[in-house]
């Protein structure tokens, strides 16, 4: 049973970004792992991440590879630094990324005109045509994990870790500011 928390802000880092009372839903003596939402949402990821990627076997994207040519296809970056930024990734690692999709010849990398720093993202037409794809996958292999969820379950689901995601982004933004 959750209760309210006793401690201070000084006994806990995380309460001062906090706006709301924080509850302590979890306690060191008799914590269970297999019981907590990081464990829990990890489990569900790892195993929503193994669907995917076997939906996409075919056409032989990997899960690593699929999300940033999703995010292109979408247009939430059009340079190698907004794409390394959205898919979490750093330099070396989506340098590595592009140069193994670029092989596939779904993406090639365009030095800017206007500033030679600056590398923008194009995707191919194959690189088109595959993104094109994985919206479907996507929706099949999350509507099957949701299979007996109505969608007022759904809804409030999605605002609860909507929820959960605030509050980790203001813990993240409070903790990058000291």
């Amino acid at each position: 049973m959750a209760s309210k928390s006793k401690l201070t802000g000084n006994s806990n880092p995380f309460i001062g970004a906090l706006s709301c009372p924080l509850v302590e839903f979890y306690r060191a003596e008799g914590y269970t792992p297999d019981d907590s939402i990081g464990y829990l949402m990890r489990r569900i990821i790892a195993l929503i991440a193994q669907g995917v990627e076997r939906e996409l076997e075919p056409t032989g994207l990997t899960n690593a590879q699929w999300v940033p040519l999703l995010k292109l296809y979408m247009g939430r970056a059009s340079t190698v630094a907004e794409l390394a930024r959205q898919c979490d990734l750093d330099a070396g690692s989506m340098t590595r990324l592009l140069d193994r999709l670029e092989a596939k010849q779904l993406c090639r990398r365009v030095r800017s005109s206007d500033d030679r720093r600056v590398v923008n993202l194009e995707l191919t037409d194959a690189g088109r045509a595959a993104a094109q794809g994985i919206p479907a996958i996507l929706s099949r292999v999350q509507n099957a994990h949701l299979a007996g969820f109505t969608v007022d379950e759904w809804q409030v689901l999605k605002g609860y870790l909507r929820r959960i995601l605030d509050t980790a982004q203001t813990l993240q933004a409070s903790a990058e500011e000291k």
